[in-house]
């Protein structure tokens, strides 16, 4: 008898795709023929990127969002353990202060805080500061206290997220071995729940350095208050607001590179040999390591 003949090899044939790929480079050529019909100024743009008012307007953008940023991280850590704590007051004053700081638009809280000596002329803390209001918080000062502790009552949440993601077998392995609550947070819980804090602080951090826009309402020399500045002299709105997406998109693309190697660090580091052995360990049974 005849061997039979191999079946022909039929190749998807994936139309769906063809399709989309056309469509999308399509729009980008429709895109690319309006802005180019566009009455912008494009060969002034690069100029406007390097003016000094720009300059400093990148700089109180990065020094606002990394200051409000890490000011955050601290007290979300603080509210997040409070959240945690077995002490009913303290629970319910870290939900408070979530409540009342997550629910009230960043740009109202920046305002309140800039317009605060209308309701408290001076600010008199016995031993510490007497001043007047509007002298202590400044424009810069009070986008700050808005940014963070806007910011803040997110990043707690975050940091709760992350503490209950760690098992709680850890936390009773490390008093069994007589490691102090401090000392447990710091070694065994920490390091394991940074791996569930990192991407959502990440995201947050770069929306911390778009946000900082806002502060241009009270009149902080950002980036879009200083395109503001440059545009109110030569009229060209587009040409000014278009260098400072120019520097939007550098600084956000270098927190964007950090988080990355962020990321990569502690996922290496949950891949290591100690951290094998610490996996290993979980399998020990309490008692035995009691009787160690």
């Amino acid at each position: 008898m005849a061997a039979p003949e191999p079946l022909p090899i039929v190749r998807l044939r994936h139309w769906g795709r063809w399709v989309a790929a056309a469509i999308i480079l399509a729009l980008l050529v429709l895109l690319g023929i309006a802005l180019g019909n566009a009455q912008i100024a494009w060969d002034q743009v690069p100029d406007f990127v390097f003016y000094k008012v720009m300059a400093t307007g990148l700089l109180n953008t990065v020094v606002l969002a990394v200051l409000s940023q890490a000011v955050a991280i601290v007290l979300g850590i603080v509210i997040a353990l409070l959240r945690r704590s077995a002490n009913p007051v303290a629970r319910w004053f870290a939900a408070g202060y979530i409540w009342i700081f997550r629910g009230l638009p960043v740009l109202l809280q920046i305002l309140l805080w800039y317009n605060l000596a209308l309701v408290f002329p001076v600010i008199d803390i016995p031993f510490l500061v007497h001043a007047q209001t509007n002298v202590l918080i400044s424009a810069f000062t009070a986008a700050f206290l808005g940014l963070a502790l806007n910011e803040s009552a997110y990043m707690a949440e975050i940091v709760r997220a992350g503490l209950n993601s760690v098992d709680s077998g850890q936390t009773e392995a490390a008093k069994s071995i007589g490691m102090t609550p401090a000392a447990t947070l710091r070694r065994v819980v920490l390091p394991q729940a940074m791996r569930v804090i990192i991407p959502p602080t990440g995201n947050d951090f770069i929306n911390m350095l778009k946000g900082t826009s806002m502060a241009s309402v009270i009149g902080v020399t950002e980036l879009i208050h200083a395109a503001n500045n440059i545009s109110s002299n030569n009229l060209l709105v587009m040409e000014t607001l278009l260098a400072a997406a120019v520097w939007y998109m550098v600084v956000v693309t270098v927190a964007g590179v950090g988080q990355h190697y962020l990321e990569r660090a502690f996922g290496q580091a949950d891949r290591g040999p100690l951290a094998r052995a610490g996996k290993a360990l979980r399998g020990v049974p309490l008692v035995r390591s009691a009787r160690v």
